[in-house]
Formats: C-alpha cells, structure tokens, sequence
C-alpha cells in the first residue's frame, strides 16, 4: 500500500510514459478487465508510443468490456501483447481516433481486420477495398463495413507503414469501392431505371485527384447516356433516380452515422443544373458557358464507377478543352482572383488557424500547382496528373519550378495535410481548423513524432511550413523564368524558351519576347547587382501581372534599374524594406505618369521605402515652403531658383502620386483604401499644396532678381476654381488672380509695369522646357476675362466688382483663396469679395435664373464634338460640373446665414448644406459619390496616360488601367462603365430637383 502523500511507481511511470492524467489511467489499469495484462511492461510501453496514452487506454478498455465473453476477452488481450503489429496498430489507432474506438466499442470483433499482416494487407487498392465491402446490402452494413476498411488504413498511417501519399490514395481507393457498393444497391432497388441507361461516376476534387482526405465531401459529376433503343429523355431521368439514391445512401444519418457526403455541385450550371447530363449536353456546357475555375477543377477528373467506359469517354472528351484553357483571356487573373476570393470568405476568427484555405494554406499549393499545370500541360503531357504530389513533381522534373523549391514545398504539403489528417481522424468529422486545446494540439504533435514539446514544436513547425508555402506560392510562376535566361546552374533543368513565352503570355504580356529580354539583361550574371535581382524579380513579376500593363512594368523596372543599379542603397532598400519593391511595382506598371516622373530623377524611388528616406505620406504646405524658400535663396538667379522649385515640385508629385496607386491597388499587408473620398481630398490637398508652394518659391526668386529685396508694389497671388478648393488633379492649370497695391509714395504705373512683369516672368519661368513638368498659370477668371489687364491694383477690383460685377463672377469668386505673396494684401481682397459671394439676403430669383441659363447653355455649347454625355467626367451628365454648380448655388443664397457654407472646398460644402438640413442626406451622399467618382477618373486618366482627359480612354488597356485603379479587377470593364453610368445618372437626378427646381 502506497503511503499517504506518496505517489505510488505506477503514477510515477505513468508520468514518464507520457500520460496526462496518470491517476485516471492507474485506475483504468487496475479494472478487471485488463487483469491478465496490467503488469505487462509490454503494454505500458506500447501505450507510451501512442498519440494520447490515456485516449488509447480509454479504447482498450472499452473494447475488452465489449467482448462477448471471457473467451473473447482473453483472445484480445494475449493475441495484444504476443503480436507486436496488432499492438502497434490497434494501440496507435486508439491513441488517435476517439471516432474509430466508439466503432469498435460498437462492433468488437472488428479488432480481427488489424490482426493479419500479409503483404497484400499492406498496400490495398480497389479491388481489396470491394471485398471489404462485398457484404455490405443496405446503407447501415454499408456504413459498418467502410468503417472496418478505414479502420485498417488509419492503422497503417499512425504506424508509419504508408505514408501521406499512399494514405491519400488509399482513402480515394475506399472512396472508390463505396460508391461502386452504394451504386449497386441503389441498381438493385431500381433494376428497370438501371436497365434504361448508362451511368458514369466521375470523381472530381480530392477523390478524382486520388488524394483523399479521412473526412471530406466527395465531388462527383454525373454522365448518362441511354442504352440502344432507349429514350434518351427517360434514360436521364432514370439516372437522375440513380444517382440521387446513390448519393443518399453515402450522404444520410443511420444508426452508424454517415459515411460522407457526396456533393456534385461542380457539375455544369452548379446546383441549379441537371444532376445528371448526357455527354454530348456537357460537351455543349463547357464549349459555351464554362468558366475558368471549371476547367481548373476538371484536372482532377476521374471514372470511378457505374460505366467506366462511358465515364473515360468524358474524360477523353473534355481533356483537349482542359488543356486550352490557360488560352482564355485573363486566364491567370481569374485563377488568382478565385484564390483571393477564397481567402476573403474565411472568418476573421478563423484566418489564423485555417489549415486549408488561409494564407499558406494546403489551398496555397494546390492552387499554384494547377495553374502550372494547365498553363505548360498543353504541350507536356508528363504534367497531366491529377494528383498534387505527383504533379508537383513533373513539374520539377520538366524545369517548370526548381528543384529545391519542389522539395521544399512537397515536405510542407506533406506536413500540412499530415497535420490535417490528424485533425479529422480524431472525431471523423470535417475540419480544417487547428484546434486551439492544448490537449488536442499535444495528441496531433504527438502523433507527428513531435515529442520532447509537442505543442510549442507543432505550432512551431506549422507556422514554418505554412512561411514556406506562402513565400513559395508567390514566386513559383516567376521565378523558372528567370532560370531560363539567366544561364545559371548548368545541370538545373530550365523552362524552354517557348515555355517561358507561354507562361509570360498566361500571365497578361503581350510581347513576350521583350519581356524576356528585360528578364535576360536584369538577371544575367554573376555580379552582386543580377544576384539581388534575381532575388527580387519572382515576385516584382507577380506584382507586375496584377496590373492592367504587366509589360509597362517590366521595361520601367529595367529603366529605373539600369539608371540606379549601380547605386548601392537602391538594390538593397528593395531586398531589404518590406514596402518598397512592391510600392514600386504597382508605380511602375499602373500607367504612365508616375514612371515618367521617377525616369526624370530615379533617385525619388528612396521615397517608396518605410525608412527615414522614405514615406508617401504628403509633406504640409509649410515644409514645403520652408524646403522651396531655402532652394530659392541658394540659387544664383531666378531661372536657377525656379528650376530647383519644379524639381521639388517634380519629387512631390511622384510622391503624391505613389501614394495614390499603392492606397488604390493596396498591398499584401494593406487593402486598398476604402474611403475613396479621402483618396481624392489627399491628392488634391497635396497638388494644391505644390502648386501654392511653388508659386510662393517663384515670386520670391523673380522679385529678388528684379527688384532685390521689396518690390514697389504689393502683390498677391489669389487662387481659384479647383485651385482656391484644394481639389487640383494632377493635370490640372493653376487658376489664379493677380492683385497688387503700390508701395507708400510709389508712383502707380511704375508699381503696375512691375506687377505686370513679375506675372509675365513667373509665367516663363515655370514653362521654361525642362525635364520637370510645366506649371501653367491660368489668370482668364479676371475682371474682363482675357480682355481685361493681367493684374489689377484692390482699388481697381473694387471699383469693378462695385459697378460691372456679373453674377458667374461672384459664383467664381466661391473658390477664391489666397495661395501666395503679401498676407495682408490677400486678406483685404478676401473682405473686398465676401459680400459679392456671400450676398446679403441671398441671390435674388432673377440672378438665379440667370445662373441656370448659364449652366444650360455651356451644356449645349462646351461638350466636346463626339463626346458621350454620360461619360464626360466635366460637363457630362452627373459630374463635376453638375455637382459643383448645384452646391455653388446653395453657397451664393444662404452663405450668408449659415457658416459652414463659407467655403472654398466642394465637398465641404456640400456636407455643411446637408447639416443646415438645405440638402437631404441622401441626395448629399448621391452627389458625394458622384463627384468624388467623377474626380477619380480624372485623376486616374492622368497617371494612366500621362495626359489630361475628361473622359474615360478608348484603348483597351488604357481603360484596364483605369478599371484597376477604380478598383475593378480584370474583364470588368464593363462593370466600371456600367457602375460609372449609373452613380452619375443618380446624381443628376438630384441636380435637376435642387439646381433646376424640375
């Protein structure tokens, strides 16, 4: 008797052998039932090598309870300590399946199928599978007999005998067998249907791909054909009956529970299709209708049962449109899309412990594997298997991914579905999610040989195996193309230069000889800088074939590399700042203007990075000022001044601009942004803020070379239209007024003729051709117009504005802000104007019909020539100038009691409108949408084309660009013109009602 306080040597060996709750199995052990055994050292041995030592003795138990008689009983117990296999086996299962202890709890003498060891036993496939089932008559014994199979696979596995490839196809094998079996009964239920016609069973997904999971659904399509001298009609209806049977016998609870269920939504038209069609209606289907994913799963597809000939007939059938596929336009993008799609539908409580479908998931493979295939299998048929593994390794093989990368990720895989297996054997049910007990994460590393720490090693191992996936998922498209112009590694097999051109032409370029050109001269040699590159461009290429002009990409990546590569911070901020490399491949192949910005100075690219270089977040007004004075002050004459002002400039709106795309397309660590609103308010708060800055920095530098320190008159600069409403696009004019004030006892046409001359010079000298772009000055917003004078002295606006002001002019003078020169100055014009733009008691009914005529009239007469009214950003129905017109017109009758009003911002307006209540919330958020829609596209036909436009562009991958940007994803074009159409017609809807009172 052990003493009190003292643990007794069993507790103590228990402990060592790896029990968790040593005082339950010491209990266990001394139950009558394990009498003849319990000091066996043979047993605790054998029970210390399972997965869950107090799981297995808790089974052991139970099935010798279980035994009709002491007989029985003793039979088990000597034949589990005299035969080492059977103990292995059955102890091993125990250990691992809770699931398949209850079955044999149920059904005791099932013990005997882990008993035999014959070589046969070792390796079955169907046929052994069908004599295991041969017995089976109806669903129930059905259910008993597959259990008994699983069972002696299961054994097999947690032994080591086969491993995760054999155990997989061993899994489809009895998945196999069991439809054959379900299908016989369901024949035999039915003999007249299965006299009508020929049903094939064709296995898709893991079954068809002979890689099986313990728990999944088993994907099916259905084929049926008449037999001669049938109704073809009627025959398809028999099948139908056939095969829903066939489906309820495997899918339906019984006392023993279900087997799994059978799924056919992947047939043609998913669930809302036939269940079963004739071969030649398939056919039709894929040839018409199918979409690319369809074509993605029918890698896998295999006959399985019912009419094998039929069933290879459709196999054959389909095989050369399988094998096409990768030709369809936007082929890789909608597989990727798919992909994404996938991850997007997981719970954000899930993502982390999703084992199939989250980022590195067992998906992740499988995925990048098939679009290999589908893309190279055309014309290698060795490529053509359905099985993960098998095709993984063809592809090594054939130089389609190298070598360490296939061993690399074959070892991950193997793991990730080991790990999966082991989840699912526990209960038999369907899972992918790593449990977050510790118990059950000890079992599972336990069971994968992970035994110093089982749970810290597992989720250890996981997480490295799942980096490996993930880094491998995004370079395996890319990086063989490199190997194939490279000259690396003599021995390596390489992709053909003809297969490198058909995966670039898979992946969206349209010159793929030039591609591989730029790849041939980044890439090549043995120097440090094509060491990095190589490196770098797997994945640069796989950002470049996100966007709408992959080919864009790679030439400006070549340019910006040829012009830095021999810089040493730039190569190494790409290989070594998480952000940039991708920033920059979005920048480079989103359109036209932000590489032709960077090729100006491609030292701005440090801009990109996360380190103290960088950062795209936009620099005030004030830093901007304070950087574009000092520039000024250095510079010896004016055009040297204002040269350096524009290459600041010049930087600035690179940076705006970068930061516009990567926030549009967003990255691997950030979506896109989701408020495009505060998208355009950052771009035109940014511009707005350039522009004013280097406008101060320009008067600065021409008054210092003119006049010296003080200029006989003072001058401001008043910014206007979107320029005073800090909503300046990247191709927008600077709309401004000039207004001066002569000096105390300065003679008044001496100060205007030197007013005017600084205009004139400020003018020039942002003009001046120069590898910066031009600043253009639009001064036609003045008194007059182009025939009044360029500039004007306060008196002179006062007296004009006092005797000839129209009413368009006090709706211009909305916008009116002042930008730069002489604050006082600035501030009295600003007082000067206010009663005009904000008139007492409003506008009266005769200045607001003047308003509308003229809104009315510059719809006729300004649309351009051909123009499509319903997609002129500007003038069109719905855009700009709807919008702006409509909240302008609020501004001018009731800025003079409502504050919030006295803006010079559209948006801001607009929203203290709706809190005056003068504006619904609806009707504001429609009129919102539609500007802040109408203002992207502007924006976005500039940094695609490098070139203003009001209206969407006409070529094809122009408008890809643009849809990109707007963030529509390939082959929506059609989406975004459709999506642009309908916000605007809405709007103007709104218009009519509030602007023309209709």
């Amino acid at each position: 008797m052990t003493a009190p306080g003292r643990r007794s040597s069993t507790f103590t060996r228990l402990l060592r052998h790896g029990f968790t709750d040593p005082s339950a199995a010491e209990r266990l052990l001394e139950s009558a039932e394990l009498e003849p055994v319990r000091s066996d050292p043979v047993l605790l041995d054998a029970l210390g090598a399972t997965a869950d030592p107090d799981l297995a003795l808790l089974g052991l138990v139970r099935l010798v309870e279980a035994q009709d008689g002491h007989t029985a009983q003793r039979e088990l117990l000597d034949t589990l300590i005299a035969a080492k296999p059977l103990r292995d086996r059955l102890l091993g299962v125990l250990g691992a399946s809770a699931a398949l202890a209850d079955h044999l709890a149920r059904h005791p003498r099932d013990w005997h199928a882990l008993v035999t060891y014959e070589p046969q036993d070792l390796h079955p496939g169907v046929q052994e599978f069908e004599r295991g089932l041969a017995e089976a008559t109806d669903p129930v014994s059905l259910r008993v007999a597959y259990r008994r199979c699983l069972l002696s696979i299961a054994a097999r596995d947690v032994c080591g005998t086969i491993d995760l490839a054999q155990t997989a196809a061993e899994l489809a094998d009895l998945a196999t067998a069991t439809l054959r079996a379900a299908l016989a009964i369901a024949r035999t239920a039915a003999p007249d249907d299965a006299a009508l016609c020929r049903l094939a069973v064709i296995a898709m997904g893991k079954c068809g791909g002979h890689e099986l999971n313990y728990v999944s659904d088993v994907d099916v399509i259905f084929v049926g054909e008449a037999v001669e001298g049938a109704d073809e009609r009627k025959a398809v209806q028999a099948a139908t009956r056939l095969a829903s049977h066939m489906m309820r016998i495997c899918s339906e609870t019984t006392v023993e529970g279900s087997i799994w269920p059978v799924d056919a939504n992947l047939r043609p038209e998913g669930r809302n299709g036939p269940l079963v069609r004739t071969l030649s209606s398939h056919l039709a289907y894929y040839q018409r209708w199918a979409k690319t994913w369809e074509f993605q799963a029918l890698l896998k597809a295999r006959p399985v049962a019912g009419d094998l000939e039929l069933g290879e007939e459709y196999v054959a059938t389909l095989a050369p449109l399988v094998w096409h596929a990768a030709e369809r336009e936007n082929f890789v993008a909608d597989v990727q899309k798919m992909r994404r799609r996938v991850v997007e539908n997981i719970p954000a409580a899930e993502i982390e412990r999703e084992l199939k479908l989250g980022p590195g998931g067992l998906r992740d493979v499988e995925f990048a594997v098939q679009l290999l295939q589908l893309v190279h299998g055309r014309a290698d048929t060795s490529l053509r298997s359905g099985t993960t593994l098998d095709a993984l390794k063809a592809l090594a093989a054939g130089g389609y991914v190298g070598r360490v990368d296939a061993v690399q990720l074959d070892a991950a895989y193997r793991f990730l579905r080991s790990m999966e297996h082991r989840i699912q054997l526990y209960r038999l049910r369907r899972t992918h999610l790593v449990p977050k007990d510790e118990a059950d994460l000890r079992r599972i590393g336990r069971s994968l040989g992970l035994r110093s720490d089982p749970v810290a090693e597992l989720n250890r191992e996981w997480k490295r195996h799942a980096a490996v996936v993930r880094r491998l998922h995004e370079k395996l498209f890319y990086r063989p193309l490199l190997d194939a112009v490279a000259q690396l590694a003599p021995g390596e097999s390489r992709l053909s230069p003809d297969a490198a051109r058909e995966r670039l032409v898979a992946l969206g370029y349209a010159d793929p000889a030039a591609a591989l050109r730029h790849l041939e001269a980044l890439a090549s040699g043995v120097t440090r800088k094509a060491a990095i590159q190589r490196t770098l461009l797997p994945v640069l290429l796989g950002w470049f074939a996100d966007s709408a002009d992959p080919d864009a990409g790679l030439l400006n990546f070549r340019k910006v590399s040829d012009a830095l590569g021999k810089t040493p911070w730039y190569l190494r901020l790409l290989r070594d700042e998480g952000a940039a490399a991708e920033n920059l491949a979005r920048v480079l192949s989103a359109g036209r203007l932000a590489p032709d910005l960077l090729m100006r100075a491609p030292e701005a690219v440090a801009l990109l990075g996360d380190g103290d270089a960088g950062g795209l977040e936009p620099r005030t007004r004030a830093h901007l000022e304070q950087e574009i004075l000092a520039a000024v002050r250095r510079a010896d004459e004016a055009q040297q001044a204002v040269a350096a002002a524009r290459g600041v400039r010049r930087r600035e709106l690179f940076r705006t601009a970068a930061a516009d795309i990567v926030a549009s397309y967003g990255t691997e660590e950030s979506p896109a942004v989701a408020d495009q609103g505060a998208l355009v308010d950052q771009v035109g708060g940014a511009v707005s803020d350039l522009t004013a800055a280097t406008l101060a920095g320009t008067l600065r530098a021409v008054v210092r070379e003119g006049w010296g320190d003080t200029l006989p008159t003072r001058f401001a600069v008043i910014g206007m239209g979107r320029f005073g409403g800090h909503e300046l696009g990247y191709g927008s004019d600077a709309d401004v007024l000039f207004v001066h004030e002569p000096q105390e006892g300065m003679d008044e046409q001496e100060a205007s003729r030197a007013a005017n001359a600084v205009v004139s010079e400020m003018r020039r000298l942002l003009q001046i051709p120069s590898a910066d772009p031009p600043l253009l000055i639009d001064a036609d917003l003045r008194p007059e117009g182009k025939s009044g004078p360029l500039v004007r002295t306060l008196k002179s606006y006062e007296a004009y504005y006092r005797r000839w002001s129209l009413v368009w002019e006090s709706q211009a003078l909305l916008r009116a802000e002042v930008v730069a020169g002489d604050d006082d100055l600035g501030r009295r014009f600003i007082e000067l104007i206010d009663p005009l733009r904000y008139p007492a008691e409003g506008l009266g009914d005769e200045a607001v019909r003047e308003i509308r005529r003229l809104k009315a009239r510059m719809e006729s007469e300004r649309m351009p020539r051909g123009a499509d009214p319903t997609l002129h950003t500007k003038l069109g129905r719905g855009g700009l100038s709807d919008v702006e017109w409509t909240v302008q017109l609020m501004q001018l009758r009731h800025g003079w009691v409502e504050p919030g009003l006295r803006t010079t911002r559209t948006r801001e307006a607009l929203a203290a409108a709706c809190a005056a209540e003068l504006i619904s919330t609806e009707d504001a958020a429609t009129l919102d949408e539609a500007w802040v829609l109408a203002t992207r596209v502007r924006n976005a036909v500039m940094l695609v084309r490098g070139r203003a436009g009001d209206t969407f562009p006409s070529g094809g991958r122009e408008l890809a660009a643009v849809g990109r940007y707007l963030g529509y994803g390939p082959g929506h074009v059609g989406d975004m013109i459709d999506g642009y159409r309908r916000t605007t017609r809405r709007a103007r809807a709104v218009v009519d009602e509030l602007f023309y009172g209709a």
